[in-house]
């Protein structure tokens, strides 16, 4: 069995996995913050006296629950009790599995781009790897520093801090490797929270009880801070995650600030979202969040060709642009391909039939976006692309 195959296979398992184990986390992490902020104070005198502070009733599936929050700590402590970190866990350790297959596997077609840099493999494997450890290195001072602080002095630091990181990288690295690498600091400093934070605070409220002392309320305020953080992360990060899939974001001039931009609108939307949980409905962030998002797709809109001129040159045969696909497209896109393992996206380029089948995405990669051939690892040229953009602009005949 093929080593590239393997690649492929294992990159298939885990981004599946991956994705089912992250399903799970965001979704705890999305109940959860409206559960918190959808309670309403028990009027039962029992539950008070039980130090109950907030209770909900619900309907899901035939049934009815009713979901209770204890102000501090309960009297007594079940024996079966429920701690939600595994999600979590999985998510970062499938996604860090993912990332080496993918990226740092490959680190040569992947990471390095040579107009953008000069760095080697290794020196990127070495860049994103130390990206992840900075990031939470970073954000974990934030959190401690300014605990008692505003929490939107918190976010403006941050998301300074998120945008210097992807300025540089987008300097350093392949633009989608740019990319997954920011969503992958702020993913790993999420379950970073968990590990650090959130479990171990959960666990010492109950060593604590156990023993029939009291619970410090600090121990509960930063573990809550972090699962706060946690919340508003989680859509630029599946942002991120899905980016590499849209090389119009990532391979732009200015793709930090694309990125950057997107992920602010992200956490407009969501921050709506957690306001009308507690009745509170401010239509003014989600509006603003669509707008920087839908803002954002105009400006890197690619431009259309110009009508050729009555007068111009002959446009390029479908022979000749075939040639072009032969020699600089179809190491990754034919039926046998010699640098894939299979046949990219299903696109074949290996015949005249085939390269005016995908005539608009050839167009669109080759020419508008120029993310195609990937790192132009078969040096596709300026003179190249011109002629399959001329081809198709006279019809692609």
């Amino acid at each position: 069995m093929e080593f590239s195959y393997l690649i492929d296979a294992s990159s298939m398992l885990l981004r599946w996995l991956h994705l089912i184990v992250g399903i799970a986390w965001i979704g705890a992490s999305f109940y959860f913050v409206w559960l918190d902020n959808s309670l309403k104070t028990p009027t039962d005198p029992k539950l008070i006296e039980d130090g109950v502070g907030g209770e909900l009733w619900a309907m899901h599936g035939g049934g009815f629950y009713n979901p209770q929050k204890y102000a501090n700590t309960p009297k007594h402590l079940p024996e079966d009790l429920h701690f939600f970190f595994w999600p979590s866990y999985t998510t970062w350790i499938t996604g860090f599995l993912l990332i080496s297959v993918m990226y740092y596997f490959q680190a040569a077609t992947f990471m390095v781009d040579p107009s953008v840099s000069s760095i080697t493999p290794a020196q990127s494997v070495g860049i994103g790897i130390g990206t992840l450890v900075l990031g939470w290195v970073v954000y974990d001072q934030l959190a401690r520093l300014l605990i008692e602080r505003s929490q939107l002095l918190f976010a403006i630091i941050y998301v300074a801090f998120v945008t210097l990181v992807a300025f540089v990288l987008t300097q350093l690295l392949a633009g989608r490797a740019a990319y997954i690498h920011v969503g992958a600091m702020i993913a790993t400093t999420m379950s970073a929270n968990v590990f650090f934070w959130i479990i171990p605070a959960q666990r010492r409220q109950v060593a604590v009880m156990k023993q029939g002392g009291e619970v410090p309320a600090i121990w509960g305020k930063r573990a809550k801070q972090r699962s706060y953080h946690n919340n508003y992360l989680t859509l630029p990060v599946l942002f991120a995650m899905i980016s590499n899939h849209y090389a119009s974001t990532y391979n732009h001039p200015h793709a930090w600030l694309v990125l950057v931009l997107i992920m602010l609108g992200a956490v407009l939307i969501r921050h709506f979202f957690n306001l009308r949980h507690k009745k509170v409905v401010r239509w003014e962030f989600p509006i603003a969040g669509l707008a920087i998002i839908f803002g954002v797709l105009v400006w890197i809109a690619p431009k259309p060709l110009p009508k050729p001129a009555a007068d111009a040159a002959p446009a390029p045969t479908l022979a000749e642009i075939t040639q072009i696909a032969q020699a600089r497209c179809a190491g990754c896109h034919a039926e046998h391909p010699n640098i894939m393992p299979v046949a990219q996206m299903g696109v074949m380029l290996d015949t005249p039939e085939r390269v005016k089948q995908h005539a608009q995405r050839v167009f669109e990669r080759a020419v508008q976006l120029k993310n195609m051939p990937l790192a132009n690892m078969t040096q596709m040229t300026d003179d190249e692309r011109a002629k399959i953009g001329a081809w198709f602009a006279a019809g692609a005949k």
